[in-house]
């Protein structure tokens, strides 16, 4: 067994499943001014090397609101979402409220939580990974562990608080991966907003509290053929 299996605790055949709070996932790898690849976390959590099983990789991710002020903001997170599900993920959406000063409001975390504890009783995951920092994580982490369920917590170890790093079984540090993740520039950012940047109005100020808005992932290296996913295994309840 490797040390990467070792330290995760990981068997040859274990079961894991993934559940990514993209807002929080997305503003980390910004912070350390690259594009997220999403094939590359996925194969780095649960992929053929780490001699785990992925029963699922759910994102929840936050969707500007559906008024004519935003559609363009919409159409290029949806086109995003597009893109995740080609790909074999599983995404839970939630379309967001106007907030103040241009912004808009889309919190997921209380979706996530619930699917969380009610996959995780359902199906049993040898281990259920929580790909986030955001510390009101921990009472659910701590709730999966009563359960007999093995949670582990995928964030920037540096910036992760010490209620959620005690609340897991153990945090997979992700800043080394970050750092196999192409560049951004700010141009491009601008442009686009392919690496979550978020939505405001022209001339208002940054409010670390919105959501964030996503058009497209980061590509994967060329010449990387990409796995085919086997069909989900459970289809959780659609929310909107």
């Amino acid at each position: 067994m490797t040390d990467r299996k070792r330290e995760r605790g990981g068997g040859s055949h274990s079961r894991v499943l993934v559940l990514v709070d993209e807002s929080n996932v997305g503003s980390s790898v910004r912070t350390a001014g690259r594009g997220l690849d999403w094939l590359k976390l996925r194969d780095f959590l649960a992929g053929p090397n780490t001699g785990r099983d992925l029963i699922e990789m759910v994102v929840y991710a936050g969707l500007p609101p559906a008024i004519p002020n935003w559609q363009e903001e919409r159409d290029k997170k949806n086109k995003f979402v597009h893109w995740l599900r080609s790909n074999g993920f599983m995404v839970v959406t939630k379309d967001g409220a106007p907030a103040e000063e241009g912004h808009y409001k889309a919190n997921v975390d209380v979706m996530m939580a619930i699917d969380a504890l009610e996959l995780s009783i359902e199906i049993r995951p040898d281990a259920v990974i929580l790909v986030t920092g955001d510390a009101d994580f921990a009472y659910l982490a701590t709730k999966l562990r009563r359960h007999g369920i093995r949670v582990e917590v995928a964030s920037v170890s540096a910036n992760l608080g010490h209620i959620l790093r005690s609340a897991a079984n153990h945090v997979i540090d992700l800043a080394p991966l970050f750092r196999t993740f192409e560049m951004i520039n700010m141009r491009e950012a601008g442009q686009a907003q392919i690496a979550g940047e978020e939505a405001r109005s022209p001339a208002q100020p940054r409010d670390a509290r919105v959501a964030k808005v996503q058009d497209a992932p980061a590509q994967a290296p060329q010449g990387r053929p990409q796995q085919r996913r086997r069909r989900p295994r459970f289809r959780p309840m659609s929310r909107q």
